[in-house]
């Protein structure tokens, strides 16, 4: 076997996937942009993997139940056929001691929460989305399944800016209960509707307080109950009241009527369909906010400051389970690899003198997603370094700041050197350049792995994003002296010959790191997206093209 295919065979999923860049991950896995080269397209892959590597070693059972969840989740969503929930094409089972493989549509607009961290929604737009995820969830509960995780970060956006509903790793079928620990739930405790925090079964009613929740975040840019720690939020969702919101004008009463305690008193999905189609329809002022962003890399950071309202973080996915009070809190931190899993057991909590609390705190997203390209960190980052080249205030660059399509190559260069004026740094992890706007990693100072991320505006300067994380995967750090970007015009040109998309929602430019696991050198990519998926084609950073993936016909 030659080299090449050996290298192919390493990044080549059941002789069919071919992975092509990492796209996110969090508490369950990491999910891939993939070519299907079977079909001719391409595809989101969700490589399961544990919290921690070791985790089938010290704890086989463990290992087995999330295998069992990941099953659960392909099976869940391939009993729903709608629209608004994500297809799932096909699963690679290696069997026992193993886990699965997920292989899904690739949904190119970003996340729900991609789009908050640019602002807040108009009324009628989060009421017009908010029906598209109510039509998903009752497709979910025609089905048996109870969603149980709607939050912005498992919302997708097409394109045009309809919902997809995804990630139903922690879906509760009714027939299928045992395979959590008895009394635990699973969820986010931003997004839980309060009935689940006690232990309770919930149900759909659960479901639709969670969007509710989301909607009135979407609106207000903030979230009502959202505290300092995980455990204060908690109790903020058992016990205050939710304060009406202050933008949302008539959608504020339709939220309001879901927000309640009681889970009897809240509308059926049919009456809250009815209410959010009689929001949708109110006429909508013009708004600067885009209704769809780009999926690779799916982190979208605020705007720079003056720029726009902070960004929406929803919070981290916790498992509770309740308990009698018994001892005082313990916490163990575990760290191993690059990742790192933060492990807290807490029992005998008095939550307002009521509930005993046990939780589990998976991996924060580190957002590029828990989901088929999803959105921005849903964690409040700290900072890796100590060096002034890792402030949080980039400095000011002084050269003329780029207008119109940064898809030229004077404009990737005006943003390359003030990406490097505003953070001291010249290495990166990844670098997109869209029409909109350049996304970078860029390489904590000293460090091989650390980055921060950074957005380019035209017009507005470079912003400090939300992502703090580590590279994986094999991937380095690189630096783009190299590259001859006045071959941009031409590749785009082949793009627009070679790749099917005759009319394209989506172009962008991406360096793909180097990687020591499929031993592959930097490249740069050119990307073409529509409705139907996409295509592209690679070349070495001197712009000679090495391979072209069309679009299927």
């Amino acid at each position: 076997m030659s080299e090449a295919d050996r290298r192919a065979e390493r990044r080549v999923v059941d002789g069919r996937f071919e992975l092509e860049a990492r796209l996110g991950g969090g508490g369950m896995g990491t999910v891939w942009r993939a070519r299907d080269l079977v079909l001719h397209r391409l595809v989101a892959v969700k490589e399961v993997r544990p919290p921690d590597r070791d985790l089938a070693e010290y704890d086989p059972e463990g290992a087995r139940m999330l295998r069992e969840r990941v099953l659960r989740e392909a099976r869940a969503l391939a009993r729903i056929d709608h629209p608004n929930v994500v297809t799932i094409h096909h699963i690679v089972d290696g069997g026992e001691g193993t886990y699965p493989w997920l292989v899904m549509e690739l949904v190119s607009g970003g996340s729900l929460a991609d789009r908050l961290a640019q602002g807040p929604m108009p009324p009628a737009e989060a009421a017009r989305l908010g029906r598209g995820v109510l039509a998903a969830l009752t497709a979910a509960h025609d089905a048996g399944i109870q969603h149980r995780d709607v939050k912005p970060a498992n919302v997708l956006l097409r394109p045009d800016g309809r919902p997809v509903l995804t990630d139903f790793g922690i879906a509760a079928i009714r027939e299928s209960t045992t395979l959590t620990a008895t009394g635990s739930i699973i969820g986010t405790a931003d997004f839980m509707a309060p009935e689940r925090i006690t232990g309770q079964e919930g149900g759909a009613a659960s479901d639709l307080w969670s969007l509710a929740m989301m909607l009135y975040t979407a609106v207000e840019a903030h979230h009502p109950l959202r505290r300092g720690t995980t455990l204060a939020t908690l109790a903020a969702v058992l016990h205050e009241d939710v304060p009406p919101p202050v933008r949302a004008g008539a959608l504020g009463e339709v939220l309001m009527s879901v927000l309640v305690r009681d889970p009897a008193a809240r509308p059926s999905a049919a009456e809250l369909d009815r209410r959010l189609a009689e929001i949708e329809s109110l006429p909508t002022p013009p708004s600067d906010h885009p209704t769809s962003y780009p999926l690779t890399p799916p982190q979208a950071p605020p705007p720079p400051t003056g720029f726009g309202p902070p960004p929406v973080l929803p919070g981290p996915p916790v498992q509770i389970s309740p308990q009698p009070p018994t001892t005082p809190v313990s916490t163990t931190t575990r760290r191993r690899g690059t990742g790192t899993t933060v492990l807290r057991a807490v029992s005998g909590v008095s939550l307002a003198g009521a509930v005993g609390l046990l939780w589990w705190l998976l991996p924060l997203d580190d957002n590029k997603g828990d989901n088929l390209g999803t959105g921005p960190s849903t964690s409040t980052p700290t900072s890796t370094s100590a060096s002034p080249s890792a402030s949080s205030t980039p400095k000011p660059s002084e050269e003329p700041l780029a207008k119109g399509s940064m898809l030229t190559p004077a404009n990737i260069r005006t943003a390359i050197k003030a990406l490097k004026d505003a953070t001291g740094r010249d290495r990166f992890g990844d670098f997109t350049v869209y029409d909109d706007y350049v996304m970078a990693d860029v390489m904590v100072e000293g460090s091989e792995t650390k980055y921060d991320s950074y957005t380019y505006y035209p017009g507005k300067g470079v912003a400090e994003g939300i992502i703090k994380d580590n590279l994986s995967g094999g991937k380095q750090p690189f630096t783009l002296d190299a590259f001859a970007w006045d071959k941009v015009p031409v590749l785009l040109k082949e793009a627009d010959k070679k790749l099917n998309v005759p009319e394209p929602e989506l172009r962008y430019v991406t360096v793909t790191p180097p990687n020591t696991i499929f031993d592959e050198p930097v490249s740069l990519s050119v990307y073409l997206t529509d409705d139907y998926g996409g295509g592209y084609l690679k070349a070495t950073p001197q712009g000679k093209v090495t391979d072209v993936y069309p679009a299927e016909k």
